[in-house]
């Protein structure tokens, strides 16, 4: 039998395309690619072959992955534990972890908890301060107000419509309550901030309405394995995982019956997650709603309309889609830059 050599770590740079490539060599034995938004990436090695590595952006650790040759020799601690005290450096103190569901278990060895899992894509665990039920939680203790019989939407609103709003006020006259949760990630062209701002005046006056942000438990890059699965499996594996967090874990303890979505004629994305809500929904005992989008002069209400129109400066079709919130809003010095950065993007978000 071999000697054995105590494997040593080392940072990789990630600026370095070979370091990059040593990686990315090593993840695709695993069937792991490695992104290029990783923010910190570290590696162990054995007599100069690397053993194990793993990686994190944002609380998501990443690619953990070690060599058959050393597995049970504990290294994949070693690994999470690197990660996690680099990322305590950087005031982060809670991460969530991807890994197959076969391997769950390694993980809740560590102190990580499952929230949820996608049989055969992935499972979803978290540890450190915050926890989707601390979440849920704050949530509860801000809809006490609310009667108990409840509905959700989740929705992005780039920006809010006068299609938004038809299908809030659907759900509104159908359920004694409605909680809306706007999807937190700034990855639009209307920054979270002003979306959530729109959303809570456009049903101010709807009672039985509460809007919250979605956070990082719905529609969050900081929970979709995008990175874990290969590109024929990425929308079935996150949309899967996605459902399961709110079927699971969100709807049972906000008391949500029933979730409302609209049509999506368009979005092929979309489209998958919402049949993927509907097959899997009712398993949970939720009722999956689909309402048709409304529509105005024969032309369907959508955001992605109104970035369109913004580009053309057609002011009389913005207002025909939008409430008077989000055109006050919109002609407000606040959203100069944001209509500026519009017109000179293509972007589909």
């Amino acid at each position: 039998m071999a000697e054995w050599s105590e494997p040593y770590e080392r940072t990789i740079n990630l600026a370095d395309p070979a370091d990059v490539k040593l990686i990315g060599d090593f993840l695709a034995r695993f069937d792991l690619t490695f992104e290029a938004d990783v923010e910190f990436t570290t590696a162990l090695f054995q007599d100069d072959r690397i053993v194990a590595t793993g990686s994190f952006a944002g609380e998501v650790l990443r690619n953990i992955a070690v060599d058959e040759s050393v597995q049970g020799a504990g290294l994949t601690a070693t690994i999470v534990s690197r990660l996690m005290q680099e990322q305590a450096q950087r005031g982060r103190l809670h991460y969530f972890l991807f890994t197959k569901p076969a391997k769950a278990h390694l993980f809740a060895a560590l102190g990580f908890k499952e929230i949820a899992r996608a049989e055969p894509y992935v499972a979803l665990l978290e540890t450190g301060l915050g926890s989707v039920e601390e979440y849920c939680r704050k949530i509860q203790q801000q809809t006490t107000h609310l009667k108990p019989e409840r509905a959700a939407i989740v929705v992005n609103c780039n920006p809010f419509t006068k299609g938004h709003r038809a299908l809030i006020e659907h759900a509104a006259a159908e359920n004694q309550a409605v909680i809306v949760f706007v999807v937190s990630e700034d990855r639009s062209l209307f920054p979270f901030a002003d979306r959530l701002q729109l959303v809570r005046q456009g049903t101010a006056d709807l009672t039985n309405v509460a809007v919250f942000p979605a956070g990082n438990y719905i529609i969050s890059a900081a929970t979709f394995p995008t990175y874990f699965t290969r590109e024929e499996d990425k929308v079935v594996a996150q949309t899967r995982l996605d459902i399961a967090v709110f079927a699971a874990k969100i709807a049972p303890a906000l008391g949500i019956k029933a979730r409302y979505i609209g049509e999506e004629p368009y979005c092929p994305v979309t489209n998958a997650y919402n049949a993927a809500m509907q097959e899997i929904l009712p398993r949970y005992g939720i009722a999956f709603k689909m309402i048709p989008r409304v529509g105005v002069a024969g032309e369907i209400v959508s955001a992605s309309k109104v970035r369109e129109m913004i580009r053309q400066d057609d002011w009389w079709g913005i207002k025909s889609m939008v409430p008077p919130t989000t055109l006050q809003y919109l002609q407000s010095p606040a959203a100069e830059q944001i209509l500026a950065k519009i017109r000179q993007s293509d972007s589909r978000h």
